[in-house]
């Protein structure tokens, strides 16, 4: 990460960190990305990127939710990004392939797993635009973003079913 004048923070009107996630940021509501208010943004960003990953499937380290890149810089990400691996309402951002699909997944744990899970979403102020292909996952998002990063910061939700 490169030298950074402040931190960045992430909040959610949505819920809080370590919070529970409402239904309707999940698979069992309307399944809609949840918005996000970024604090301390620098100036020096170009572009933000997002992942949101499940920190608690059995025998996988992180499971990919969410993958967007590309997002012009501003303090307000706003809830139901529309799906598709190009967002135009978002100034042509890109949504890459996470969970079989180029859009947001929420939390919907099968009927079997009754634990608590945290998905954590972590978001990035990069120094350029990626070049990448609307089908990337997160190892190629995470290898284009190396040596680009401005500032990183998260927020964490909960989800029981």
């Amino acid at each position: 990460m490169k030298n950074s004048d402040s931190i960045l923070q992430i909040t959610s009107e949505a819920f809080s960190d370590e919070g529970y996630m409402p239904k309707r940021y999940t698979g069992f509501g309307e399944d809609v990305s949840p918005p996000f208010c970024l604090l301390n943004l620098s100036p020096k960003a170009v572009s933000v990127a997002i992942i949101m990953n499940d920190l608690d499937i059995p025998m996988v380290k992180e499971y990919t939710h969410w993958l967007i890149w590309n997002i012009p810089p501003q303090k307000q990400i706003p809830e139901n990004i529309p799906y598709g691996p190009v967002v135009q309402e978002l100034g042509n951002a890109v949504q890459g392939t996470a969970y079989g699909k180029n859009r947001y997944r929420g939390p919907k744990q099968p009927i079997f797993i009754r634990n608590t899970h945290r998905y954590v979403f972590r978001i990035y102020t990069l120094d350029c635009f990626l070049k990448l292909r609307k089908d990337a996952g997160r190892k190629e998002l995470l290898d284009a973003i190396k040596g680009h990063v401005i500032q990183e910061g998260s927020i964490t939700g909960r989800y029981k079913r």
